[in-house]
């Protein structure tokens, strides 16, 4: 907002004061309303006030707004508040929506006389291209004992140059040429020689999946290739975007996954436009966003509906929130690494009950936090239902940004502003704590290494207590974590044979390690004690089996430079972590298939085969439809599992293997020193670092720079095309509003149960080669090796619709309980895909409702959640409870989120799901609103209406914000 457009009716421009001597910076000092109640503020309730007041225009924000903020001991969780964040964020898998809906509004307009290069968002909005990535090729280390970390004599290699490799993750398994991918020969025992015996040729590598030979320097450019082929339109899109819209910056693929990008180069703390200085903010659409949090930059994940609402000029609405303090006490365990402190805050936090509320950091144990400490304790926010976990910017912050892209000269600005509105902290001082609603104290030393799993991020389990938990796992009966394994079946040994040797799978046995492209790699000190880890390990003659499928996908270039940078990296290599590329890749399903002779084994035994990965994300089938328990752990962990091969295992009790000279071996043994891990950080991770970030992300690269795009302000929309299309939410587009309609004799299109995550609803991994999407592209002439991800085909309405409730780990129980992407077509009795059944009866004019139980919609944050379920014909959502950002997803669309009352459900009130539904909507619908639901058996219960706001029903009288946004420019 320049000042020279701020009008003499805003109400607030008498706030604004000079920052500079020369006046050429401004800001607006809330200070000047000369109200006590400021000081009192939380931090993040001070940002949400000072974007109040700089943004207040009387329509989408006005001087009531800013007076609810500014009485928030008062007015939170009772009131709606508006925000507009300083800039949207959005990745590819939910930014190419978005931007096609941009692209389709554009057609709209244009078919109504309006200029269509009107279109654009209003909002600064960045776009990283980083999920598009899969693991086509990688390489494995060289393996040689029939237990893990084995060894089989010799003398310990001399440290440290880069071991050479010569297996695959193929290995063993043969291509057409009828070779295996290791040529390695067998020793006498079956395995092959250890590094320390026998130096290994760099061989090339034949991955059966391509049939092509790769060497291991090119495993990172092979998966570029690949991703360039098969992206190539959604990349031309892109393109075509960053040129065709205003205010849109593309950050191309292979420069680091968005959350890396975020806080390594688009974090600025504050921003300066049109010489006003104002604090940053941002909503994106990642799960990762609320990392900025930990940098003092307050943000938060929301849907693509909202995102694009912003992005169209409209602010974020959220309940006035509630802000509990959670005051740090004590000292960090030095044994315990920042995730364990992570999964010992959200423990606590999670049993506090804060869904909904805002979450700001205090006490003088803060300050043993680093910045890296920060975002990774800011990232869990999300599995605990906080909105945000808020670190106001102190001296620990500053001296971050003095490692990064800051000058002095930004520094100093920074710190001037943030002291000028007192949003700047000392932990030391007491007189500095504001209220808040409510204050959780949490001891830093309680914390102990922690896992999480099998299934839940919310279970946690002690890593001492890890073999006598998965255990209880196998014992208990089948649900969140049980997997209901008989008393004679828990012994069962599978053989198999990989390479031509023989090994064994167990129920725990680890089949997936995964350090992976996500949250830890933004904190140095946790990925170098995973590195110096895997250094000691390979040091000591341990290794890790060849058919487990190792990978380490970093998030950005800058890990790759401080893990080699500190000389890790080659070790990581040798125990076969190989950096595989920069995207997500395992924690999204793109992970590459198993060994068939793995599957085969874990078939036969019935095997609870393990997935352990260093994510924020692990729902039960998400890495792979044969790994059933899958845990959480911080990188080392990572590691010390793959090099254990099962979870069951005692690491005080049991050795991890023996050494070369007949040294038993045990974690403690290898385990880095804090004060190691520290020293290695602070000489490895520079300030080049980050330079070497902003350097790659100005210049671009070849990969970026050869890819093609059409030179035109409306798209030229491709009709052969399987990735991109114009989607039907503008179709018969009228500049009159309709007026509501009820929902009359409506069928259940599924009868869903609690915990509903939106991988349910609608998944973003592989495309089953039985599904209704994989009917239309084999209609292509796909092959599906051609399919892709459901992620990378978010552009095209006809897949994601065809994936919608899609997942084969999908509990309907219409069908009993036998789960998978099917339902009860109801006038018919047939069992149809999901797809199928909601085809013919929108062909049969009949409206659909869903049903479900607590926690609808929970997980990550896409807009396809509520987009398919709409193009499928659904009118409402009827649930005991939402999860918050899914609710507000549904409005955006168009459909009514309707909850039971009171401790009503479907089944207190014994509905079949078979039964006809009809809503009578009034014609002025008011938020809250309570409403009756009568059955074609005669039953009538009450539900409300989940519309939060004024805004809210109007979204849902126009049909969804897209339908909204365009008649307001027709």
């Amino acid at each position: 907002m320049a000042l020279t457009s701020m009008g003499k009716e805003h109400p607030y421009r008498h706030l604004i004061d000079p920052l500079s001597d020369d006046g050429s910076l401004k800001f607006f000092n809330p200070h000047k309303l000369n109200d006590p109640r400021y000081v009192k503020l939380p931090l993040s309730i001070r940002v949400l006030l000072e974007a109040a007041i700089r943004k207040c225009d009387g329509f989408y924000i006005t001087e009531d707004d800013v007076q609810n903020i500014l009485d928030w001991e008062k007015q939170q969780a009772s009131t709606e508040v508006p925000f507009s964040p300083a800039r949207v964020l959005l990745q590819d898998f939910t930014g190419i929506p978005a931007m096609v809906d941009l692209a389709a509004m554009r057609d709209a307009v244009a078919k109504h006389g309006v200029d269509p290069g009107l279109v654009n968002p209003k909002c600064p909005t960045d776009l990283i291209v980083d999920h598009c990535l899969q693991k086509d090729y990688s390489t494995c280390a060289i393996q040689n004992a029939p237990n893990p970390g084995g060894g089989d004599g010799g003398s310990r290699p001399a440290p440290p140059k880069p071991l050479p490799r010569g297996g695959s993750h193929c290995a063993g398994q043969r291509g057409s040429c009828g070779k295996t991918a290791c040529n390695d020969p067998p020793s006498s025992t079956g395995a092959r020689p250890h590094a320390s015996v026998q130096q290994i040729e760099n061989t090339p590598l034949l991955c059966p999946f391509h049939l092509k030979p790769v060497s291991e320097g090119d495993t990172s450019v092979k998966n570029q290739e690949m991703e360039l082929s098969r992206n190539k339109e959604r990349l031309q899109f892109f393109k075509w975007c960053s040129k065709a819209f205003k205010n849109v910056n593309v950050v191309p693929p292979d420069v680091g996954a968005v959350h890396q990008v975020n806080l390594e180069y688009l974090s600025r703390v504050i921003q300066v436009r049109d010489g006003l200085i104002y604090p940053d903010s941002v909503v994106g659409t990642d799960s990762h966003t609320t990392m900025i949090n930990g940098l003092g930059i307050l943000g938060w994940g929301v849907g693509g509906i909202e995102s694009e609402a912003v992005m169209l000029g409209q602010p974020v609405s959220l309940a006035l929130p509630q802000v509990v303090g959670c005051k740090l006490v004590g000292s960090i365990d030095p044994l315990s690494t920042s995730i364990d402190v992570v999964l010992g805050i959200t423990k606590h936090l999670r049993q506090a009950a804060i869904a909904g509320k805002f979450v700001e950091f205090f006490g003088p144990g803060v300050s043993q936090l680093s910045a890296p400490d920060r975002t990774t304790i800011a990232n869990m926010c999300p599995e605990y239902n906080a909105t945000v976990s808020f670190f106001p910017v102190d001296r620990v912050t500053i001296q971050h940004f003095k490692k990064t892209h800051f000058s002095q000269e930004k520094l100093d600005l920074l710190e001037s502003y943030l002291k000028a509105v007192k949003l700047f902290r000392s932990y030391e001082d007491p007189a500095e704590d504001p209220h808040y609603s409510e204050v959780i104290e949490i001891s830093l030393s309680s914390m102990v290494p922690h896992v999480s799993g099998p299934k839940r991020p919310q279970d946690r389990v002690a890593v001492c207590s890890m073999k006598e938990g998965f255990q209880s796992c196998l014992n208990e009966k089948l649900g969140p974590r049980g997997f209901n394994i008989s008393k004679d079946k828990q012994d069962v040994r599978v053989p198999f044979l990989h390479a031509g040797q023989e090994y064994h799978l167990a129920h725990g046995s680890v089949v997936i390690a995964a350090v992976i492209s996500c949250t830890n790699n933004c904190n140095p000190a946790v990925m170098l004690t995973a590195g110096l880890l895997a250094k000691k390990a390979v040091e000591a003659g341990l290794t890790v089996k060849p058919y487990i499928r190792t990978s380490l996908a970093p998030g950005s270039g800058m890990a790759t430079h401080y893990l080699n940078a500190s000389g890790v990296l080659p070790y990581f290599s040798q125990l076969g972590f190989e950096v595989i590329g920069y995207g997500c890749a395992t924690c999204v399903g793109n992970t590459a298939p198993l060994p068939e002779s793995v599957v085969d084994a874990i078939k036969q035994g019935d095997v609870v085969a393990c997935g352990v990965l260093s994510g924020n994300r692990h729902f039960e089938g998400r890495l792979c439809d044969c790994i059933r328990a899958n845990y959480l752990a911080s990188p080392p962990f990572v590691v010390a599992y793959a090099i254990a091969g099962t979870v069951g295992m005692d690491f005080e009790k049991e050795a991890l293997g023996v050494a070369p000279d007949g040294t038993r071996l045990y974690l403690r043994d290898i385990w880095p020193s804090r004060e190691e891990v520290q020293r290695t950080e602070e000489d490895a991770v520079i300030s080049a670092v980050f330079k070497d970030l902003k350097a790659r992300m100005e210049k671009g690269n070849t990969f970026w720079s050869g890819v093609e795009c059409p030179e035109s302000v409306v798209f030229p929309w491709d009709a052969k095309s399987t990735y991109i299309r114009p989607p039907s939410f503008f179709s018969k587009l009228s500049k009159e509003v309709p007026p509501p309609q009820s929902i009359d004799d409506a069928h259940a299109l599924l009868f869903l149960g609690d915990k509903v995550t939106t991988d349910h609803i609608s998944p973003a991994g592989s495309i089953a080669r039985v599904s209704a999407a994989a009917k239309y592209l084999l209609s292509k002439r796909l092959t599906p090796r051609e399919f892709n991800s459901y992620g990378s085909r978010r552009g095209n309405d006809a897949v994601m619709t065809r994936g919608t409730f899609a997942s084969v780990k999908i509990q309907n129980r219409l069908l009993g309980a036998k789960a998978g992407p099917k339902t009860i077509h109801v006038p018919s009795g047939q069992t149809l895909d999901v797809f199928e059944a909601a085809e013919r009866y929108q062909r049969d004019g009949v409206p659909l409702v869903i049903l479900a139980g607590k926690d609808y919609g929970s997980g990550s944050s896409r807009d396809w959640v509520a987009k398919g379920p709409y193009l499928l014909g659904v009118r409402a959502v009827i649930a005991e409870s939402f999860e918050r950002l899914h609710k507000k997803q549904l409005v955006g669309v168009g459909i009514l989120p309707l909850q039971f009352s009171g401790e009503q459900n479907a089944d207190t009130l014994e509905l079949a799901g078979t039964e006809r539904f009809s809503v009578s909507l009034p014609e002025r619908l008011a938020p809250g609103q309570r409403l009756a639901v009568k059955t074609s058996d005669g039953k009538s219960f009450a539900v409300t209406a989940q519309l939060d706001n004024e805004l809210d029903v109007v979204l849902l009288r126009h049909g969804g914000l897209l339908r909204y946004a365009a008649r307001t420019m027709l």
